[in-house]
């Protein structure tokens, strides 16, 4: 036996409804009186939103059918008192198909750190103090003691108001803005009712410290995400607080996925007969990088260390490579007295001779010196521009016009 039906009679079913038909009643009449179609009656379409609310939760409805309104509103086992927005529901029916009242979630929160290299690659903790809305304890969200807040009159309890606009007769528009009364609340309170410490805004402005944990691995751009730590408001889920990584440039290395890349200028002389030079990593170890001697080092040459590049995310026993470009050093001109450039030349591969024909002769040769190309002077010659002076040019004797 059902105690009331009241909210089945508001939907026009019977209490012994499907969740099928249930559907269907509620989605023909909340098109039907929905704010935007049918401006005068918004109360309809919020005693239906809150019926529909009721029965469609097996728990709310076993709880309506044995102790009736009453029932729900005091609260009990999976009840609750409080009814969501009218507009939330027909959004969540609808997929958000109709136009929203407010979000069922509030907005995140995007801010942005500085990081290090070496923070990506040791890990870190930052400390990131914010403000953020709270809803107020004292009074739970509803800006006023209880019970004291009123329905609206402007927009009827739905936050909207629709204005009916006429573009040329027969032709009307329809334009829905947020109640300039309640300020889409839905509810005024009088001054004297409204909570002493939120001044009947329903939130306070609050401090908070969150504990920035920077993996190792992680990457530039990398978002951290801390559920739940956004702004609140009544009747809506905490947003989210998004903090995004920004990396800063290192001096000398830069990053590629998991690979570290860096750069080495090398004497010729270390580039033939090899080298020992010292690198100091990310978490201030030194590798003595060595070139043994024999292992020739061309210009523009790569080379790489494994197993010395990033930490892999997640898995930070796993690294990359330690890439290094090779730059080789040439010594000055002239560094050698000519008699010790030939004894140089023997320990240097033979150089390669001249092929000549039996049949040239040696006079016919042009012999060519090279010379540095100085590009910058050549452009500014190319600049130079010549001005006649017309009285040298008239005195010349130039062409004259002839006329008949």
């Amino acid at each position: 036996m059902v105690k009331e039906t009241g909210f089945y009679d508001t939907l026009g079913v019977k209490p012994d409804v499907t969740p099928d038909e249930l559907k269907r009643a509620y989605r023909k009449l909340a098109l039907k009186y929905h704010p935007d179609k049918n401006p005068t009656e918004g109360e309809k379409f919020k005693q239906i939103s809150q019926a529909y609310e009721v029965l469609s939760d097996a728990k709310k409805r076993e709880l309506y059918d044995r102790g009736g309104e009453k029932a729900i509103k005091e609260g009990g086992s999976g009840g609750g008192g409080s009814f969501a927005s009218p507009m939330d529901i027909f959004d969540l029916f609808f997929g958000g198909g109709g136009r929203r009242h407010r979000e069922r979630k509030g907005k995140n929160v995007v801010h942005s750190i500085t990081v290090t290299l070496e923070d990506l690659y040791k890990g870190a903790t930052r400390k990131l103090a914010l403000q953020k809305n709270v809803v107020c304890e004292r009074c739970e969200g509803r800006g006023s003691r209880k019970g004291a807040a009123q329905m609206c009159m402007s927009c009827r309890g739905t936050g909207m108001q629709v204005r009916v606009h006429q573009l040329i007769p027969g032709m009307v528009e329809q334009l829905s803005t947020v109640c300039h009364s309640c300020q889409g609340q839905g509810q005024r309170i009088s001054h004297k009712d409204r909570c002493k410490a939120c001044a009947g805004r329903k939130i306070l402005r609050q401090k908070k410290i969150l504990e920035v944990h920077i993996d190792k691995g992680m990457k530039d751009g990398q978002k951290i995400v801390f559920h739940g730590e956004g702004d609140q408001e009544p009747g809506l889920e905490p947003g989210d607080i998004i903090i995004v990584l920004d990396e800063r440039e290192h001096p000398c290395f830069t990053r590629k996925g998991a690979d570290l890349i860096m750069n080495m200028e090398l004497q010729l002389v270390e580039a033939l007969c090899g080298f020992q030079k010292p690198v100091e990593t990310l978490d201030n170890r030194t590798l003595l990088v060595t070139s043994h001697p024999g292992d020739l080092i061309k210009p523009e040459d790569t080379k790489c260390v494994l197993n010395e590049g990033m930490p892999v995310y997640r898995r930070p026993f796993e690294k990359g490579r330690l890439i290094i470009h090779f730059s080789v050093l040439f010594p000055q001109a002239n560094f050698l007295p000519k008699h010790k450039l030939k004894e140089l030349e023997r320990y240097l591969p033979v150089k390669m001779e001249t092929e000549q024909s039996e049949s040239m002769d040696e006079d016919l040769y042009t012999y060519a010196d090279l010379e540095d190309c100085d590009f910058d002077n050549r452009r500014r010659h190319s600049h130079h521009y010549y001005y006649v002076d017309e009285d040298d040019y008239a005195s010349a004797g130039g062409v004259q016009c002839h006329t008949s």
